[in-house]
């Protein structure tokens, strides 16, 4: 049983944010998958190696035969992780651009988890107030956990951290959301999510 993922990352720097926090998010799903007997692929889109024919789709209609292929990806993947730098308070305009050259039912139900970079906390509303009504109108399946990343996150060790904690969180909620679509139960308890009221109570002990 396999599964794909497609991680879209709209950075321009090399190395890119985007692209570091894609591929943490990536493994954190393929992490949560892997327990439940699903093996993933995943695949990478830099879009800032498609910035030209991506501006040309925009402007003439023509697909070069790389930006057709980038769609396809999205198009056949099981699941997307759609990450985008914030830039004058939204998403790049090269990141748009892309979503403005796909067909308005590519995305149609398909798990996508939302996710931003920024060079303060502050933009992290971006995800909320942009990005989910941008992929509410293109009717993807939105995990309810995002991710944004500052600078100051990056300072952790590798899988520590509370970024790190918020990217396992997003990958369960990703795979969960594969799971069902593959017939699989995942019923791995969110470390982050409350317990049952019921089983609060039951473990109430009198003081003695």
């Amino acid at each position: 049983m396999g599964a794909s993922i497609v991680v879209v990352s709209g950075g321009l720097g090399v190395p890119s944010s985007s692209r570091m926090l894609g591929d943490q998010l990536a493994r954190s799903a393929v992490a949560a998958l892997a327990g439940d007997g699903i093996d993933t692929e995943v695949f990478v889109i830099e879009l800032r190696e498609l910035g030209v024919d991506i501006a040309k789709a925009m402007v003439s209609g023509w697909v070069s035969p790389d930006v057709a292929k980038a769609i396809e990806q999205v198009g056949s993947a099981d699941a997307l992780i759609a990450v985008s730098p914030v830039f004058t308070a939204s998403v790049s305009g090269l990141f748009k651009s892309f979503l403005d050259v796909l067909d308005p039912t590519i995305l149609d139900d398909k798990p996508v988890l939302l996710a931003a970079t920024g060079g303060s906390s502050r933009h992290s509303m971006v995800i909320d107030y942009v990005m989910r009504p941008i992929f509410g109108y293109l009717r993807a399946n939105t995990m309810p956990t995002a991710v944004f990343a500052a600078p100051g996150d990056w300072g952790h060790s590798s899988g520590t951290g509370a970024l790190a904690e918020r990217s396992d969180r997003a990958g369960a909620e990703l795979a969960r959301a594969l799971g069902s679509r593959h017939g699989v139960s995942v019923a791995h308890q969110d470390p982050l999510e409350s317990l049952p009221f019921e089983q609060l109570l039951a473990d109430i002990r009198p003081e003695t």
